[in-house]
């Protein structure tokens, strides 16, 4: 069956605004990692309790309600489920500047994710019909810069608005005179979501592409979507649980290396969140862009399972960079080698998820990139950040061991995601096959 695709300007529009929500989503859940210290001065709490906030409170409905939104997407209109996302974790990460306590910033996180989860099922459904085959891992690619460049503005933006709000004087100003730094910078990077919400209304959502004439039109039921998986239960259990282990360390690392720079090397926050922020919006940009490269060189050389096979490379590349980087007795050797780690990280997550479509048929897609997020979510925003202060509350009981946490993380995930993908590869190249 000849499939017909969206005018390119169309689907170009609908990749950059889609990317610039991202891109905002990853501002607005991971600006904690530069208010770690002023919310536990504020709060009396512990690593492992912020941990809670930065991960838990966000995750508990983000990745639960990625799978029933999965569901909706593969049978309504995806581009209103991101409106209304957006729109409501745009207003929650405002509300999250009112938060006088850990419970209620505890909940109000929960809102942050509740509207999060509305993005990404929908949007990779959509690239399924918007992009063909061939374009589809570079519109894949490009939609996971979100990632990078939304962290990289997270650590920039969070350490110089803490800063500049600090300084100023709100006294006269109704609602701002009695908050505190950290709450006004929650303000800050909220309310651009709502242009970023009339911008996506501008968003045509094209009609989905069928695999089969028989499909066309027809949504396909849950049952259906979890006998495909298990008919392929060793390519989507390899690809899914080898993201997850990436997964955490790439939140394990976006919720603790800022302060890591702070308490290791004495950086101060608006340095700490500068170098980070430079790191993840060149390095971490780049790599999520020269992931499809690699990719599509490894195809060209016979590869089929190219898109999963970088996945295992990039993490048996970084093994021993990423383990080495927090042990430098130098901030300037260890930030060196992070550029390094986070571009080749950063390759992964794009051609993954291009890998999950290309083996799903289209009509399943949201369902599948939902439970596909749904373990990489559970793995990394719940358990990335937590895994880390585990090490450093219970093994080392020493807040300035975070360094030999962040090292021991590295040394244990990245092998472990090398095995479970190098399993499942001739797994994958079957399901090519028979999809």
């Amino acid at each position: 069956m000849t499939q017909t695709y969206p005018p390119r300007l169309q689907a170009n529009y609908a990749l950059f605004i889609l990317l610039v929500a991202y891109i905002l989503s990853f501002i607005d859940r991971n600006i904690l990692a530069v208010l770690v210290g002023p919310i536990r001065d504020d709060f009396s709490i512990t690593d492992f309790q912020f941990s809670l906030l930065h991960g838990t409170a966000f995750t508990v409905f983000y990745i639960f309600l990625g799978l029933p939104i999965g569901w909706l997407a593969d049978r309504i209109s995806r581009k209103w489920i991101i409106v209304a996302g957006v729109f409501f974790w745009s207003l929650m990460t405002c509300l999250c500047g009112m938060a006088n306590s850990f419970l209620i910033l505890f909940l109000v996180r929960i809102g942050v994710g509740v509207g999060e989860a509305a993005l990404s099922p929908p949007a990779y459904s959509l690239f399924g019909d918007f992009f063909s085959p061939k374009r589809l891992r570079w519109a894949t690619a490009v939609f996971s810069m979100g990632i990078t460049i939304g962290s990289g503005l997270s650590y920039k933006i969070g350490g110089w608005a803490y800063e500049y709000l600090g300084a100023r004087d709100f006294s006269a100003t109704p609602l701002l005179a009695d908050m505190q730094a950290w709450q006004l910078t929650f303000v800050a990077v909220g309310v651009p979501g709502f242009v970023v919400v009339l911008l996506l209304m501008l968003m045509r959502e094209p009609p989905r592409l069928a695999t089969t004439e028989s499909a066309v039109n027809e949504p396909i039921a849950l049952a259906d979507v979890l006998a495909h998986i298990r008919c392929h239960w060793q390519a989507y259990g390899a690809l899914v649980f080898g993201v997850c282990m990436m997964s955490i360390i790439g939140y394990g690392t976006l919720g603790w290396f800022p302060e890591f720079l702070m308490r290791t090397y004495n950086l101060s926050r608006a340095e700490a969140g500068s170098e980070l922020g430079n790191i993840f919006l060149i390095a971490g940009t780049a790599g999520s862009l020269a992931g499809a490269g690699f990719a599509t060189l490894l195809q060209r050389r016979g590869y089929r399972d190219a898109n999963m096979r970088l996945v295992m490379l990039a993490a048996a590349v970084l093994v021993v960079p990423a383990s080495v980087a927090p042990l430098m007795e130098k901030a300037e050797h260890a930030i060196l080698i992070s550029w390094f780690v986070i571009f080749i990280h950063y390759t992964h997550f794009g051609v993954a998820m291009a890998a999950l479509q290309l083996i799903t048929p289209g009509r399943m897609r949201a369902q599948t990139s939902a439970l596909m997020l749904f373990m990489t979510n559970l793995f990394g925003l719940a358990l990335g950040g937590s895994f880390v202060a585990l090490f450093t509350d219970f093994i080392f009981a020493d807040d300035q061991a975070l360094r030999y946490s962040l090292s021991a993380v590295a040394a244990i995930v990245y092998p472990s995601a090398v095995v479970v993908i190098g399993l499942g590869l001739k797994h994958y190249r079957a399901a090519l096959l028979d999809d």
